[in-house]
């Protein structure tokens, strides 16, 4: 059977294409939708990159660049004014406009849209003249353009067209989930959710004066079997694979076609425990919440051989993690970041203390196609936190079941990942710190935290903004509402005629790549 699946893949994979230049590629799992501000999700941002642009982009170095902007003033503390670039059109040959970045973020702002609480800050977006937007804050905002550098520009004209004015809900259906008109470097040519997706060279590009890459069609098909993934690469049928699986790097070096990339990544990989709840809805301890008790919280933490983790599992591809707060990430501090020492017995002696010395049993719930290895992670610690008496039984999905479980807060145990959207520590404690982040699950409440959290989103004295993010990141680590369990590294593997940087936050930006 399985023989047969990778025969169908690779004859599917196989089928000729009519442009010069086409880059094949794959990675386990597909974009959840076409829409920008739907969700906030790495394969979901890697089809915008391509398609939609934003006022300031990134470089595959993550340095900011001028996009859709090409200057911007701080007129006030609270006022940032963005001049546009000119001549620039959508796909679709509707002319770009400050209007349609006025439509764009108040879009993004929108309760249906998954980045409203990237561009919290923001009050108002007024435009001055067709090509001059100024951006508005509810006060100021030292990270501003790197917040702005997620927002996506859609048409406002092609919005109200097709009646997607307003984000589409998770899991609903709308045009913009199998559609998009942006001004990037790739049209969307074909959307076959989980089966393929086509792109094709936008001649009309601005940047390709600049930029002038030579791919002339993008085939993406999501294979979600690493064996499968990695066949297809070796055969030749692919040019590219995102996430190689670990145990196979050595052999595609080896291969003599195809190189291997690595680098340090800003993610942190962990496990979130419901703090807050009257009880564990998958537990048999009712009336009560284990995890309301930080000494259980924290003999989970001790549980856990992270070391082990990233040697056997990882295969070195991950650094043992001690916080939330990756490297390469502002705010990061090494003397914060040290993994929690592994001592099954300190965890024991703890959950006695709290009441459970026989432990407690619950379901811990595990995405098996979002990170590397993510279900063989959870089935290692499933196997640790049995020698302390925390019975868990392993219910591992796919990311479209499992991040909706995390978003709306119907988990008492699960395994997630954070990677920077801004490049500084904010982004990491607010989305995993506050209440009212959709992806923070704990249920921990600690107002002094939100108090700094909140604080460092408007401080511009570098001093006292550095301060709030050492203080939130160690108050938040010593709650252990989280276990953090590594910093993973990236690893694409690439043909070698074809020339594609390495981005650490993992987004492939395909106006970049070469063949030769």
């Amino acid at each position: 059977m399985q023989r047969l699946f990778l025969l169908c893949a690779v004859l599917f994979l196989a089928a000729p294409a009519s442009a010069e230049n086409v880059l094949r590629w794959a990675s386990q799992g597909d974009a959840f939708t076409m829409d920008p501000h739907a969700q906030n999700e790495g394969q979901t941002h890697t089809f915008s990159l391509q398609v939609e642009e934003q006022l300031v982009a990134r470089k595959p170095d993550l340095t900011k660049t001028p996009a859709l902007a090409v200057s911007w003033t701080l007129v006030n503390p609270t006022t940032w004014e963005f001049k546009l670039r000119p001549n620039v059109k959508f796909h679709d040959g509707r002319p770009f406009t400050s209007d349609d970045v006025v439509f764009s973020f108040k879009r993004a702002l929108l309760p249906t849209s998954d980045m409203r609480d990237i561009i919290g800050m923001i009050s108002d977006v007024v435009a001055v003249d067709p090509l001059t937007v100024r951006i508005i804050t509810k006060g100021p905002d030292p990270i501003l353009l790197d917040e702005v550098a997620n927002i996506f520009i859609m048409s406002r004209g092609w919005a109200k067209e097709h009646g997607v004015e307003v984000p589409h809900e998770s899991g609903k259906e709308s045009y913009a989930v199998r559609h998009k008109n942006g001004t990037g470097p790739f049209k969307l040519e074909l959307r076959e959710p989980d089966v393929r997706s086509v792109m094709v060279k936008n001649p009309d590009w601005w940047g390709l004066k600049d930029q002038p890459h030579n791919v002339d069609r993008i085939i993406y098909t999501p294979i979600k079997n690493p064996a499968t993934r990695v066949a297809a690469l070796l055969s030749g049928e692919l040019d590219f694979v995102l996430d190689p699986p670990v145990q196979d790097l050595a052999r595609i070096e080896s291969s003599g076609t195809f190189t291997v990339q690595k680098t340090a990544s800003p993610w942190t990989i962990f496990l979130g425990m419901n703090a807050g709840g009257q009880e564990l809805a998958s537990s048999s301890v009712k009336g009560k919440n284990p995890f309301a008790d930080i000494r259980v919280r924290k003999a989970v933490n001790m549980a856990i051989d992270r070391k082990g983790i990233a040697q056997r599992i990882m295969r070195g591809l991950a650094e043992p993690a001690g916080n939330l707060v990756p490297p390469g990430v502002y705010g990061y501090d090494a003397s914060l970041d040290v993994p929690m020492a592994f001592d099954a017995e300190g965890a024991k002696k703890l959950m006695a203390e709290a009441g459970y010395p026989n432990g407690f049993d619950l379901r811990l719930d595990c995405p098996n196609d979002r990170y590397l290895n993510d279900e063989q992670v959870c089935q290692a610690i499933v196997g640790m936190l049995a020698r302390v008496g925390v019975k868990a039984t392993l219910d591992p999905k796919p990311r479209t079941l499992h991040f909706p479980k995390v978003q709306n807060k119907k988990t008492d145990f699960y395994l997630f990942g954070w990677g920077t959207d801004t490049t500084d520590a904010h982004n990491h404690l607010a989305f995993l710190g506050l209440p009212t982040s959709v992806w923070n699950a704990t249920g921990y409440s600690d107002p002094p935290l939100f108090d700094m959290i909140n604080a460092m989103a408007t401080e511009v004295d570098k001093a006292k903004r550095d301060t709030l993010i050492r203080d939130a990141t160690i108050r938040l680590r010593d709650a252990h509402s989280y276990a953090p369990l590594y910093h993973p590294m990236l690893a694409w593997a690439t043909r070698k005629n074809l020339t594609l940087p390495v981005a650490p936050d993992s987004f492939p930006r395909f106006s970049y790549a070469r063949f030769k």
